[in-house]
């Protein structure tokens, strides 16, 4: 079976995205999660360009990969020097990489605005440079930047440049639409023309960027016509749009094309370590994305879900376990009584369709979200709203009553936050006051401490992450806002959900429910075990 080449290039092309940075050490750990993704060629960065990239290739001879092979990235020479004296041509030798990867301009535009050169000159840059580096790696790879727009520019000059590669010992002839515009239909014509120019034996690869949102079908594009070497980022990060996503590239080879790529295991895991990546750029991830996003596989419309419980190819594409994600059937106003019944066993929680307790569930789902309130992403406070429509959710505290105090004292010191609250636990009466670095932290700090006492098992908790979105309606400062809170303890992570005219009482309602659910789940589970 044709097999096709994964070139990653989220360390280099990738980091060059809009507040997608990585550190050193973020670039090894991503490194090895690549590999154990089985990706053949990790490009590692320019060390030409900067310290960090130099300090790369130092740090990652120390590692011993599976699978996949480092490589360098640069250009060709600069135009007033030669091969043997560039800087940027001495730093790839010097990062002793098992490839080499560098870039020349296709287009007779950048020649002659970018290079400054002649069209003869830049031929000269082509040949000389890789005929430099040919005895330095093992394998050389050669990306013809901008090719497709200089095809269209000056199709023989463009085509030129890749038999000058090819001669001076290129193993691999990257096609790169650098610009991302050039449409599906365009980019199959010019590589047909391409290829019919070139030996039957070149090797072709593709590079893509999404400016016209077209990176993975030109990707893929390219592959059905043959070219085996693809190159793209994680997740599409890269300049401007992004690159091609390799997230939906890799699936769609594999399971749409039907090729072999990286492996049926490691394909399992492709969300697990698109979710890594980001994390370690401190990016949050994009639910809606294809294949490995959230709402992948989500499921809102009764209709919808009716039919993915009978047949899950009625509304999915391919089964969400092949690239490590799951279906969820969403609870809304949209959603009938079966979604319900669903979802509560999905608790553990056994409701029969005639019970009227899913019916009142329901009834009750469709009021809250008339007032705002939104579980897709609050799945927590749902699984309460559940629990205590069937009476298994206690009450293990009562508020009595909480103020927050905002003051400020010198205009170059930050405001204080200061929360005190009086709650109701055990029959006993429990007042306490915290500070923080903002009313809701104060709220929150205050709360914990009031109830730590009689529930240790919360000093294990913490929240992550905390969103408020100002709803449609009333306009300005008299709008809703809606307030959710991711939180984590050690083995679980869940969300839950607060509405009000008030920021406060809505961030109020969502700690309550991120509290007591913790309280919940840990009775629940040591009552099972």
């Amino acid at each position: 079976m044709r097999k096709i080449e994964i070139y990653d290039t989220t360390l280099r092309d990738g980091t060059q995205a809009e507040d997608f940075n990585l550190s050193l050490e973020d670039k090894i750990r991503i490194t090895k999660k690549l590999d154990e993704l089985g990706i053949p060629y990790i490009e590692g960065g320019w060390p030409g360009s900067n310290p960090k990239d130099v300090g790369y290739f130092q740090e990652i001879k120390h590692y011993a990969l599976k699978c996949a092979k480092i490589a360098a990235f640069g250009s060709t020479h600069h135009p007033t020097t030669d091969a043997a004296r560039d800087a940027n041509l001495t730093a790839l030798v010097q990062a002793q990489t098992e490839v080499i990867t560098i870039f020349g301009k296709s287009w007779i535009v950048h020649v002659r605005d970018a290079l400054r050169t002649t069209a003869e000159r830049n031929l000269e840059l082509i040949r000389d440079s890789l005929a430099f580096l040919r005895p330095q790696a093992r394998q050389l790879f050669y990306d013809a930047e901008h090719f497709f727009d200089g095809f269209k520019d000056n199709p023989e000059y463009a085509v030129a440049t890749l038999k000058t590669a090819l001669a001076a010992g290129a193993d691999c002839l990257v096609l790169c639409d650098t610009n991302g515009g050039t449409l599906t239909s365009d980019l199959q014509e010019i590589t047909k023309r391409v290829k019919e120019e070139l030996p039957p034996d070149a090797s072709l690869g593709i590079h893509t960027h999404n400016d016209a949102e077209l990176a993975v079908a030109n990707a893929l594009a390219a592959v059905a016509l043959g070219v085996n070497h693809v190159q793209g980022t994680m997740n599409g990060v890269g300049e401007r749009c992004g690159n091609a996503n390799l997230c939906s590239i890799i699936p769609a080879i594999m399971l749409k094309l039907k090729l072999e790529c990286i492996g049926e295991e490691p394909l399992s895991r492709l969300r697990e370590i698109s979710r890594y990546i980001l994390e370690f750029a401190n990016i949050p991830p994009n639910k809606y994305q294809p294949y490995v996003g959230r709402c992948a596989f989500a499921h809102k419309g009764g209709v919808h879900v009716s039919a993915v419980e009978r047949n899950p190819q009625t509304y999915e594409h391919i089964q969400p376990e092949l690239v490590g994600n799951r279906r969820r059937t969403l609870v809304s106003d949209l959603a009938g009584r079966s979604t319900i019944i669903r979802k509560a066993k999905k608790y553990g929680v056994e409701i029969s369709s005639k019970d009227p307790i899913a019916m009142q569930v329901l009834e009750e789902v469709k009021q809250l979200e008339n007032e705002g309130f939104q579980y897709e992403a609050a799945e927590g406070s749902f699984e309460l709203l559940l629990n205590r429509a069937v009476g298994n959710v206690k009450r293990y505290f009562e508020l009595i009553g909480y103020r927050v105090l905002v003051s400020k004292h010198q205009e170059s010191q930050p405001p204080m936050a200061e929360a005190t609250i009086m709650l109701k636990v055990g029959g006993k009466v429990e007042h306490t006051a915290a500070t923080g670095v903002g009313p809701v932290n104060a709220l929150d700090n205050a709360l914990r401490k009031a109830l730590e006492r009689f529930y240790p098992q919360l000093a294990t908790m913490r929240l992550s992450d905390y969103k408020v979105r100002v709803l449609p309606g009333t306009n300005g400062t008299g709008a809703k806002v809606r307030v959710l809170i991711e939180s984590v303890d050690t083995d679980n992570v869940w969300s839950t959900v607060g509405v009000s005219y008030d920021i406060l009482e809505a961030s109020w309602q969502a700690l309550v429910d991120s509290f007591t659910y913790k309280l919940f789940r840990d009775e629940k589970y040591q009552h099972l075990r």
